[in-house]
């Protein structure tokens, strides 16, 4: 195993943490591939349950190693998690070992009584999954019924009087021109916006160039987010419109193997939540000695955390806010890693998406093998979906709440 760089003592958070941390502040976990939708645009291609998945019993003991590791709190996805039949199980038991957890689900199983027993806990923060703020553009992604899905257990849950929900949009170009609906959404069940970004990964691949925003809507975006940003909370995911001028809130930092990574539903530990790639594999929690160990020192861990040069990028003077964009996003549309963000907003992508490329194959799909009533409309009613859609572009910030210590 390769010896991961020093930590430097002092200098910003963002010089400290480029060379990672003894435990990471958040980490996503994904306990299973199966799910009763088949939203197009799923970064993990999920639909299958893989019959490898972890065991109740090995669950319980990466939650006991989170525990020892003082983890600040662990993302529950999936797949849809709630359809696990041990998930309840397993977030009482989280919460029990001071793990907190944040679970994205697409409601479907958040009934009355579930709700009423997510409000007794004052340690599981619950994500409503909702891709359109009608149910025209939601459905048109995310398929047949899953607005209403979405609805129902926001009103669930704000009956049962849980406190500050939260509804997690991945921008489209479809769903641009509705982030004030959005926001309106949220406050209406007393919840709290969170918009993500879509990533070319998984299943997203194959739609990226037809939802991912176009460059005007990136700044209809990021002025958006600069009136509203103290409100809405994004996870990260937009460091790449700094390069528009003033940096949004947040670490404005890729954070993939330095403060971040992802369980995958067989032990599998990659680098980032939105790079399920052979090429971002750190290892496995069972074979290859938990994931403490795999944290700490695996070779991809190591190199992330390694000074990095910036690239083609390094010339750049929007750089140190931007720096250089998203890892994933380069990667599964064909890229190079130390280039431009392909929706980096200064065009510098744009000769090299113009280009030959080659992305990558997906390493893994989990999607269902036959058709069913809820697969996205998108992807099976071409001929009858809208012909002019609306247009108008790893979780809330991981360091939320997180102090550091002093030197």
């Amino acid at each position: 195993m390769t010896q991961t760089p020093t930590r430097p003592q002092t200098g910003t958070l963002v010089e400290q943490f480029e060379f990672g941390l003894d435990a990471p502040i958040c980490l996503t976990w994904e306990l299973t591939y199966a799910c009763n939708l088949e939203c197009a645009h799923c970064l993990s291609s999920s639909g299958r349950r893989d019959p490898r998945e972890l065991t109740t019993e090995q669950c319980k003991a990466v939650i006991d190693e989170l525990e020892r590791m003082q983890v600040f709190y662990v993302n529950i996805g999936g797949g849809e998690p709630t359809i696990r039949p041990d998930f309840w199980e397993l977030l009482e038991y989280a919460t029990a070992h001071h793990v907190g957890v944040k679970f994205s689900t697409n409601g479907v199983r958040i009934t009355p009584d579930r709700a009423a027993f997510l409000a007794a806990s004052d340690y599981i923060d619950v994500q409503i999954s909702l891709d359109g703020a009608t149910a025209e553009v939601n459905d048109y992604v995310r398929g047949p019924g899953s607005f209403d899905t979405a609805i129902r257990a926001l009103e669930n849950l704000q009956a049962a009087g849980f406190k500050d929900a939260k509804i997690s949009v991945v921008c489209t170009r479809h769903n641009i021109d509705q982030l004030d609906e959005f926001k309106a959404i949220a406050d209406r069940y007393g919840a709290t916006l969170r918009l993500t970004r879509l990533r070319p990964s998984g299943r997203g691949a194959d739609v990226w160039d037809e939802l991912h925003p176009r460059p005007e809507q990136q700044r209809v975006l990021y002025d958006w987010l600069m009136a509203h940003g103290d409100r809405v909370l994004t996870g990260d995911s937009f460091f790449h419109l700094a390069a528009f001028g003033e940096s949004l809130p947040g670490l404005n930092l890729c954070g993939a193997g330095r403060v971040v990574c992802l369980i995958d539903p067989v032990g599998d530990v990659y680098a980032c939540p939105f790079a399920i790639h052979d090429n971002f594999l750190a290892g496995n929690v069972l074979t290859d000695g938990g994931f403490q160990r795999v944290w700490q020192t695996s070779d991809l861990f190591a190199d992330l955390r390694s000074p990095q040069t910036g690239g083609a990028c390094s010339t750049c003077s929007f750089y140190d806010s931007c720096r250089g964009g998203c890892m994933a996003a380069k990667f599964f549309t064909g890229l190079p890693l130390d280039g431009p963000d392909p929706e980096c907003v200064q065009g510098y992508a744009a000769d090299a998406l113009a280009g030959e490329r080659q992305p990558p194959a997906p390493s893994q799909d989990h999607s269902k093998a036959n058709p069913t009533r809820r697969q996205p409309v998108m992807l099976t009613l071409a001929t009858s979906r809208p012909s002019a859609p609306p247009v108008s572009a790893c979780a809330e910030s991981p360091l939320a709440g997180f102090v550091p210590s002093q030197p």
